[in-house]
């Protein structure tokens, strides 16, 4: 793509990464619907993952929608309707979806529920197509992933105050007595939901984001010399790297998922006391996207060391800072300051390589779910929600890895990362099969060989692109974009 500003444009950058927002909100406080709806409807772990199951799915059909369109049109859909655009359509999409979170929950009917979460799912796959891209173009390339995993940090903001925001309307304050599950309090916040997606596409339709993507201007030509290549689909590494957005998501999301189940059916854990560590768990993806932001600002290389080890902790006040004003005992939780310190220990290691953090960080994914599979009590219930901090940089890496050298195809290469998406409901939904017919401890096993294929592709991709001539480092600095 196109590197039409030299420095971060953040007039541009501010407003688009309000979306990446929604989409941690949702998709963390699906986790809290999960059990709510277990109990409301008699649901099992299996059936309650049908949750997952028509959100993450709704991404693979929006963008199987977003490419016949396109075919239909002989022309890709966003070079013709622009990034701003698009934004605007995606999130009045799933400002629709939202609406019908109230009859559902008038009626008590949970088709109708997951309904209204696909639909706003189908918004997001159409923002999630234009969004990741325009993120590296608002800025130069040399810290275009940088600007990626900065605002993967503020989609963690959202799935750390989102569960806890759910939880609030659902059961009240912590200190309350009530433990029953209400749907019909459901309602309210999703239809508050509903109206914030169309005041931002308001404030999007008047922001300077550009109306037109600058991949209209790019030439024709591949970026591999000698290469035309008419398909995304005849590069290996975004071939590949689809299955590693399908398995990465996975993990990321089925570890969530089957954690409240595992506390309360394991560990004695009330429903309305699982909110502050499915919260702990998405603000460890937080913690870990403020620490690989650090790249992404113009200061010196002596700050920026301070700064590799302040924002971790920053983001972890951050988390004990919301659970605090929602009046929850934040003991259990400082202790949690030490196991950050493993993640940073992988991101130093990894020196800013995407195929090398990718493999140190799934690696230590596994070693945290062994831990957590083979102990119990809170050694486990730590172990899991550890698994966020090992998630945190592997969507930057799986994507800059996944689009590099693709040229003329990289919306289309886009498109269909977005597409395996999918992957966190059909994960989560076999994860609650094996808890079923085994038990929650074991079924994160799938975990464990969601991982085990991201150390594989980490190596394995970087032999494929060395064979095309690409630097590796360089993609680290987000160029080849």
């Amino acid at each position: 793509m196109s590197n039409y500003s030299k420095q971060t444009n953040w007039a541009q950058f501010i407003p688009l990464v309000t979306v990446f927002f929604f989409w941690g909100f949702v998709a963390a406080s699906n986790d809290i619907l999960i059990p709510v709806f277990q109990k409301a409807f008699n649901l099992s772990q299996t059936e309650s993952m049908l949750v997952q199951i028509c959100f993450y799915v709704a991404y693979t059909v929006g963008s199987l929608i977003y490419m016949i369109v396109s075919k239909s049109l002989k022309q890709d859909l966003i070079n013709k309707i622009g990034y701003k655009n698009g934004l605007i359509v995606g999130l009045l999409i799933s400002a629709l979806g939202t609406l019908l979170f109230y009859p559902a929950a008038n009626m008590h009917s949970f088709p109708l529920m997951i309904s209204g979460l696909f639909i706003v799912g189908l918004g997001f796959s159409l923002q999630q197509i234009v969004a990741n891209p325009l993120a590296i173009e608002v800025g130069p390339t040399e810290t275009g992933s940088q600007r990626l995993t900065m605002a993967g940090g503020i989609n963690n903001l959202g799935t750390t105050i989102g569960p806890l925001i759910v939880s609030f309307a659902i059961f009240g304050s912590a200190s309350a007595a009530n433990t029953e599950a209400s749907v019909e309090s459901v309602k309210v916040p999703y239809l508050i939901l509903g109206a914030a997606f169309a005041l931002v596409a308001l404030m999007l339709k008047f922001s300077s984001l550009p109306a037109i993507t600058p991949t209209n201007t790019e030439s024709t030509d591949d970026a591999t010399p000698g290469e035309h290549r008419t398909s995304a689909f005849q590069y290996p590494q975004l071939v590949m790297g689809m299955i590693a957005i399908f398995v990465y998501v996975g993990v990321e999301v089925s570890t969530a998922s089957n954690l409240p189940a595992y506390m309360e059916k394991s560990l004695g854990f009330e429903t309305k006391e699982v909110a502050p560590y499915i919260s702990l768990y998405w603000a460890s993806l937080m913690i870990g996207r403020w620490t690989g932001a650090v790249e992404a600002f113009d200061v010196n290389a002596g700050f920026k060391k301070i700064l590799r080890f302040l924002a971790p902790y920053l983001a972890f006040g951050v988390f004990l800072l919301v659970n605090a004003i929602a009046n929850h005992d934040l003991s259990p939780f400082y202790v949690y300051g030490f196991i950050i310190v493993a993640m940073i220990i992988c991101d130093i290691l990894s020196k800013g390589n995407p195929a090398r953090m990718l493999l140190i960080f799934s690696l230590a994914g596994i070693t945290a779910l062994l831990i957590g599979m083979f102990t119990t009590g809170m050694v486990s219930v730590y172990a899991f929600t550890s698994v966020g901090l090992f998630c945190s940089t592997l969507w930057p890496c799986i994507f800059a890895l996944a689009i590099n050298g693709l040229g003329k195809h990289t919306n289309q290469g886009s498109g269909f990362l977005i597409m395996m998406i999918m992957g966190g409901g059909i994960v989560s939904m076999l994860q609650g099969y094996i808890a079923d017919i085994t038990n929650i401890h074991f079924s994160y096993i799938v975990g464990v060989i969601c991982f085990a294929y991201l150390a594989f592709y980490a190596i394995r991709v970087s032999g494929i692109l060395k064979a095309q001539g690409i630097d590796l480092d360089k993609i680290s600095k987000g160029s080849g974009h």
